[in-house]
């Protein structure tokens, strides 16, 4: 079973959700366990998905998440990120951006490279 890793800043959470309900076919049929960051995760049980919620972002779940990477507990990541606004959490952000550098776990920040990686799971 793969994990996946979602979090979306809030004006991108209704685009992941479009993006999930766009790929369940392939979700379903690839037998993966999704993980978030709590107001992404919430939207995305809302859409009908089973989804293990951890804290929000700005309250630690990027760290969280961050945490499993290093302990190679998660196999990819999609971060629809809002690149043209500030976050508080802005480190945390960085250092799970980083330990997929370091552990080489894939990350899409958009929805264009989010496609490809989710195609690979077929």
């Amino acid at each position: 079973m793969k994990t996946i890793a979602i979090i979306a800043h809030d004006g991108k959470k209704p685009e992941m959700v479009q993006f999930l309900n766009e790929h369940r076919e392939i979700l379903d049929s690839a037998n993966v366990q999704i993980i978030a960051t709590g107001t992404t995760g919430s939207k995305t049980e809302a859409a009908g998905y089973k989804v293990e919620k951890l804290l929000s972002g700005p309250l630690g779940g990027d760290a969280q998440i961050a945490a499993r990477i290093a302990e190679a507990k998660v196999d990819m990541v999609i971060f629809f990120r809002d690149p043209l606004d500030k976050h508080p959490h802005e480190p945390d952000i960085f250092m799970l951006m980083r330990l997929c550098d370091v552990q080489n776990v894939p990350l899409a920040t958009n929805p264009a490279t989010a496609r490809l990686l989710i195609k690979g799971l077929i």
